[in-house]
C-alpha cells in the first residue's frame, strides 16, 4: 500500500456573536457537500499572501457572512486532517471572537448558499464538524461572564441583519 504525501495548511476565521434578548447568536453558513447533503460551519479561509492571522480571519469572515467584524479575542486553534487528491493535509484553523460593526447577511459570498444568526446554545446541534462544536463550547464559556453593560455595548448600534 503506498503512502500518502502529506502538506500542511493553515486558515483562520471567527465566531461573531451579537446579543438578541440578552440570548448571545452566533453566524454560522451552509453549503452543499460533493456527496449529498449540507455542511454547517463557521466561517473561515486561507491568508492571502503577507496576510497576517487576524488579517486573513476579518477578511475571510466580511467576505463569507457579508458582516464588517471586530476581534475581541482569540480562541486558540483546532487541528484535523483530511485526505485531496491523494494528499494528506494536516490543517490549523486559528479562530477569534468577533464582534461585528456592519454590513448585511445578505452580501455573503458564494462560498455560502445560506448564511444565518443562530443562538449559541442551538449552534452545536447544527454545525457538522466535532472540532467546531467544541470550538463554539469555548466561545460559549468565554462570553459567559459577559456583564449587561459589555451586551449593550455589543448590540448598541442596533440588530445586523
Amino acid at each position: 500500500m503506498a503512502r500518502l504525501r502529506s502538506a500542511s495548511a493553515t486558515s483562520a476565521g471567527g465566531i461573531v456573536v451579537r446579543y438578541r434578548d440578552s440570548r448571545p447568536e452566533i453566524v454560522l453558513g451552509a453549503r452543499r457537500r460533493v456527496r449529498g447533503g449540507r455542511t454547517w460551519t463557521l466561517p473561515k479561509g486561507t491568508p492571502d499572501p503577507g496576510e497576517s492571522i487576524e488579517e486573513t480571519a476579518r477578511r475571510e469572515v466580511t467576505e463569507e457572512t457579508g458582516l464588517q467584524v471586530d476581534i475581541v479575542g482569540s480562541l486558540g486553534s483546532i487541528e484535523y486532517s483530511f485526505v485531496k487528491a491523494g494528499v494528506r493535509i494536516e490543517k490549523t484553523v486559528h479562530y477569534f471572537l468577533m464582534q461585528p460593526r456592519g454590513g448585511d447577511l445578505d452580501l455573503h459570498d458564494q462560498e455560502f448558499e445560506e448564511v444565518r444568526w443562530v443562538d449559541i446554545e442551538e449552534a452545536p446541534g447544527l454545525l457538522t464538524f466535532p472540532t467546531e462544536r467544541a470550538l463554539v463550547a469555548r466561545a460559549s464559556e468565554a462570553i459567559a461572564p459577559v456583564t449587561d453593560a459589555a451586551r449593550l455595548a455589543l448590540s448598541a448600534e442596533g440588530p445586523v441583519a
